[in-house]
């Protein structure tokens, strides 16, 4: 997963495709089922943010976990057991 630089859009890339988030309402608003797998942990956005260059971070699969903090400090993901918590700060 990985923020756009204005900390609007999420970007979540799987096994499934990538997917796009508006953060002002956690809504999906951009799908893409094709396997795009990061390279050197970046990843390329679709939708509103097609073709940006997004800083993402994956699972670090000794812990199971993934911390996210969105830029500004506004929001801050947390993946555990299949779970991605969301908190505002």
């Amino acid at each position: 997963m990985g923020f756009d630089p204005s900390g609007r859009y999420l970007l979540a890339v799987s096994h499934n495709g990538r997917g796009v988030f508006d953060t002002s309402t956690w809504e999906r608003v951009a799908r893409d089922d094709s396997l795009a797998y990061p390279a050197h942990g970046i990843a390329i956005g679709i939708g509103p943010i097609d073709g940006q260059e997004i800083q993402v971070v994956g699972v670090n699969f000794e812990t199971g976990t993934l911390d996210l903090e969105s830029p500004g400090g506004d929001y801050l993901l947390s993946y555990e057991y299949g779970t991605i918590t969301v908190r505002r700060e």
